[in-house]
């Protein structure tokens, strides 16, 4: 989900206005053309785009596997840290109706294998008590125990992203696949848990994985997500 001004104004103005507009690119472009990848912060696939933005300040991404990833239990309880900067830069409408970390809990559905696919649905949840929405793509990646990420950021499916309204109590979901391990080849590892971080957001929430091995590397070791839908899976 994918979350430049005319008239001339003095310089120091003009280079914060830039600043800013470069954090209020959202996730779901109407096109669905995938983009080359999402943004990232340390460890993490934070806020997924569809089209190439200026990313975030701060410290560059580091390499998969090369850094722990932290981030917050997901409670979804709210309250909790979320994406300030983000927010500061966010319009009003916006800002009042985007679901924020804090408000969602991330986990992970029951599998549904066929093709020689792995196919499971990655769910967020409404926990706040206010009406919110979330459009486009989550940002996701497999960490072990000790929070390193295991592989690449999953590629995006192609798909026309669409604006998910969620009433307290209410999820939308995104179908995370791979081809299975045992059939392609592929080198695997067995992560303890899936970083989720909702489209917009730079703070990422964790669902436990008991879905087993995962492709990292070799043959057929693409992990793919799809654009956010209501419910809960297909």
């Amino acid at each position: 989900m994918v979350y430049t001004p005319r008239s001339a104004r003095p310089g120091a103005l003009l280079v914060g206005t830039v600043a800013v507009l470069g954090l209020l690119t959202a996730c779901g472009n109407d096109s669905g053309a995938p983009s080359a990848g999402p943004a990232t912060v340390p460890g993490t696939a934070a806020p997924a785009r569809d089209t190439p933005t200026t990313p975030p300040s701060g410290p560059a991404s580091s390499p998969a596997g090369s850094s722990p990833v932290s981030v917050p239990e997901a409670t979804g309880s709210p309250g909790g840290a979320t994406a300030s900067a983000t927010r500061a830069a966010t319009t009003p409408a916006a800002a009042s109706t985007r679901c924020h970390t804090s408000e969602l809990r991330a986990s992970v559905g029951r599998n549904d294998p066929g093709a020689g696919q792995e196919n499971f649905p990655v769910v967020l949840t409404n926990t706040s008590t206010r009406t919110c929405t979330v459009r486009g793509y989550p940002g996701a990646a497999f960490v072990n125990g000790s929070g390193t990420q295991l592989g690449p950021d999953p590629k995006r499916e192609p798909g026309t992203p669409v604006t998910v309204t969620l009433r307290p109590g209410k999820s939308a979901w995104a179908g995370l696949t791979f081809s299975n391990p045992e059939i392609s080849g592929a080198k695997t590892a067995r992560p303890a848990a899936l970083v989720v971080t909702p489209p917009d957001e730079r703070d990422p929430l964790k669902a436990a994985w008991s879905g087993g091995p995962v492709p990292v590397s070799g043959n057929s070791s693409a992990v793919r997500l799809t654009v956010l839908s209501p419910g809960t899976g297909p």
